[in-house]
């Protein structure tokens, strides 16, 4: 087995996670489990001394970093169609997952991990009431990118075949329950990450991840 992925649990290496899943191909699926502080091991660091996931292995180079392990991931598996072969089409797909990833994601990061922006205590409130509005507006950018995405017939948001952004709609969705937000304000995104769940690849992912997809608890 040459493919190894470094993953935790409800992270965005749930991304890469859910492509290799999809890929059909043999990998080693390796949990680190961040809680316990294992990103931060010796051996992990000699993997990615960010101290970062996902790690994705093959043979013997390391590749970190989800634009970087999606695109690999894509010229790897080209049957699979990840990203789209016309290339302003693949410009569109890897301008959005940027963003989900560079923009996103760490609004997301000042919500739940407030402390790697301040050592102040006293602004941590601040922070994740300032970022969960800006996180509600983005998840409303996901939805209307969903409903053009419908409108224009294609099954997925990158086009015919199933690929990062559907994984990471999920993630994003399901982080945003986690901050609060109810994710049934967003109905049309809400059916398309239920449907994203369903595909078998994926389901196989969430039950190896043991997530649960909405986390959302009314105050």
């Amino acid at each position: 087995m040459t493919l190894k992925l470094y993953f935790a649990p409800g992270a965005c290496s749930f991304v890469p996670h859910a492509l290799l899943e999809a890929s059909g191909a043999a990998f080693e699926p390796v949990m680190v489990k961040l809680h316990k502080g294992e990103h931060h091991d010796p051996e992990y660091k000699a993997l990615n001394p960010r101290s970062q996931v996902p790690v994705l292995v093959d043979e013997d180079q390391v590749i970190t970093q989800i634009l970087a392990i999606v695109t690999y991931l894509n010229d790897r598996f080209p049957l699979m169609g990840f990203l789209p072969a016309e290339p302003l089409a693949r410009a569109r797909v890897l301008e959005t997952l940027a963003w989900m990833n560079n923009t996103v994601h760490p609004t997301f990061t000042h919500i739940f991990m407030p402390q790697k922006f301040t050592d102040n205590p006293a602004l941590h409130g601040e922070l994740r009431a300032y970022n969960t509005q800006l996180y509600r507006g983005m998840l409303d950018e996901l939805q209307a990118l969903v409903r053009r995405t419908v409108s224009a017939g294609q099954p997925w948001l990158g086009g015919t075949n199933f690929g990062p952004l559907d994984a990471y709609s999920l993630t994003l969705t399901r982080w945003g329950s986690m901050a609060g937000i109810d994710p049934l304000d967003f109905p049309d995104l809400w059916a398309f990450v239920q449907r994203v769940a369903h595909q078998s690849a994926v389901a196989r992912v969430i039950e190896r991840e043991r997530l649960q997809l909405n986390l959302f608890r009314p105050a």
